[in-house]
């Protein structure tokens, strides 16, 4: 049978999803699980915490892309946006005869088609402003469907489809699969669209910024009679959203949804923040998501809600009861009062911001911060500079030159080394290391009382986090024995 481009296969049961430990795919899993279907998946590796939710959730997750992954005939296999064509396990898909779509369509055609969506996209903050949108609706009362990219604390599952007519969902701008290259968002009917910010990134699929630009404006001409709600001090998102036909909501500094932090509570790790619209106070909450960046975002998903009728108060203590989001400054550990925190941050802009809010909601802790440069985009040159900015606000810092590059011309790639030596130039301790065990075992000796470590990747980066605390935990029972 061939690419399913409307509809769905009737009857339907059993569901496969090559790439299933993808945030997104994972988070469908939930979902589909939920609605009562048969789910199996594939994937590379199944590491936490994409890996323990669907184990939790009975799924059997194959490893590898073997041909054989598809001996059981599922009704339908959805494809996930990290399958190349040249797979196994796809090129055996293609060349038989089971149905097969992207995770857009799917989710169309089960969820979308009938909800009001409010579509989360932008470079960054997606995950965020998706997870808090969807805590505070559920406070709120409007009973909302939900995916998004990421594990929420509170929530038991990160996808949802809900007994109201409102869904929130994570837009991401990566293509939809190999067979379909437009970015996920365009498939998602949005009536509300939030747009944070747009930045060059992932230079596995586009070219440059303008490349990115297309997409995104896109997104905003597709808007129709729907609402947009745009970080407008950012010039790039005033670029593609300029000429916007559809009503357009301003949030940042000094527009129309505007926020301000009232304080940072540096024991609890918790900020008080102001809502206003047009100069006239909304809401004030405390909130455990710190920093300037999650100002914006909480302004953000506050002005959505709004829109859907939500009443204000019930925004306000939907907030005291959020929990925060797994590997958004998560903290794993506090082993001999050494706070070691797990963040998703790879983007240069996205380590800044995440540095700073550390900073922020710690004080004037040490900051060590370990980055793991794993994305296409990080992997390569283009922000060398860029990368030795966004380190500003860390005492310390280890470049941890372990993911695979050899994909990337030897001219392209990051100099790890040289950024190293970029931030010693600039006064900030820092060094390069190849190996995991290396690093681990060195924040392990030198890492004191106090101290905060800040663990950066978009990946598993080989255990780390596991490993740091294991040598914090060695080390300081040896101490007061």
């Amino acid at each position: 049978m061939p690419l399913i481009e409307s509809g769905l296969p009737d009857p339907l049961s059993s569901i496969h999803i090559m790439g299933i430990c993808g945030t997104a795919m994972g988070s469908l899993a939930g979902l589909l699980v939920d609605a009562g279907f048969q789910v199996t998946g594939s994937d590379t590796a199944a590491y936490p915490p994409m890996g323990d939710f669907l184990r939790g959730l009975g799924i059997e997750v194959m490893e590898g892309y073997q041909a054989s992954n598809l001996d059981h005939a599922p009704d339908l296999v959805v494809v996930g946006n990290v399958i190349r064509a040249v797979y196994e396990e796809a090129e055996a898909l293609v060349a038989g005869d089971l149905p097969y779509c992207s995770f857009p369509h799917l989710l169309g055609e089960l969820v979308l088609n009938d909800a009001r969506s409010i579509v989360v996209a932008g470079t960054h903050g997606k995950t965020t402003i998706t997870a808090i949108t969807t805590h505070l609706a559920r406070a709120a009362g409007l009973n909302p469907g939900w995916l998004v990219g990421g594990v929420v604390q509170g929530l038991d599952r990160s996808a949802h489809k809900g007994s109201g007519d409102l869904f929130v969902i994570e837009g991401d701008e990566y293509d939809t699969a190999f067979f379909d290259k437009q970015p996920k968002f365009l498939h998602y009917h949005a009536n509300t669209a939030i747009l944070t910010s747009v930045e060059f990134d992932h230079a596995d699929i586009y070219r440059d910024l303008d490349h990115v630009k297309e997409s995104f404006q896109k997104l905003v001409d597709s808007m129709g009679d729907g609402l947009l709600i745009a970080r407008w001090d950012e010039p790039n998102v005033r670029a593609v959203a300029a000429d916007a036909g559809c009503e357009v909501w301003t949030y940042g500094p000094s527009m129309e949804w505007t926020g301000e932090i009232v304080s940072v509570d540096t024991d609890k790790g918790t900020m008080v923040f102001r809502v206003c619209r047009k100069g006239e106070p909304i809401l004030q909450a405390e909130t455990c998501l710190v920093g300037e960046h999650n100002l914006w975002n909480q302004v953000a998903a506050v002005a959505a809600l709004v829109r859907e009728g939500a009443d204000p108060a019930a925004l306000e203590a939907g907030f005291a009861t959020f929990q925060g989001i797994k590997r958004r400054q998560e903290i794993r550990g506090n082993p001999g009062e050494v706070t070691v925190v797990d963040d998703f941050a790879h983007h240069p802009t996205a380590v800044a911001v995440t540095l700073e809010a550390l900073r922020l909601r710690f004080g004037q802790r040490r900051l060590w911060a370990v980055f793991e440069p794993r994305s296409a985009t990080s992997r390569r040159n283009i922000f060398q500079s860029d990368y030795a900015d966004a380190f500003a606000p860390a005492d310390r810092v280890i470049i941890a030159a372990t993911a695979d590059a050899s994909s990337i011309p030897e001219e392209e790639r990051m100099d790890f080394g040289a950024l190293a030596a970029d931030l010693r130039a600039r006064g900030t301790e820092a060094v390069a290391m190849e190996r995991v065990d290396e690093i681990a075992a060195t924040l392990g000796a030198n890492a004191m009382e106090g101290d905060v470590i800040a663990l950066l990747s978009n990946g598993e980066f080989g255990g780390i986090h596991e490993k740091v605390l294991h040598h914090l935990e060695e080390r300081f029972e040896d101490s007061e024995g």
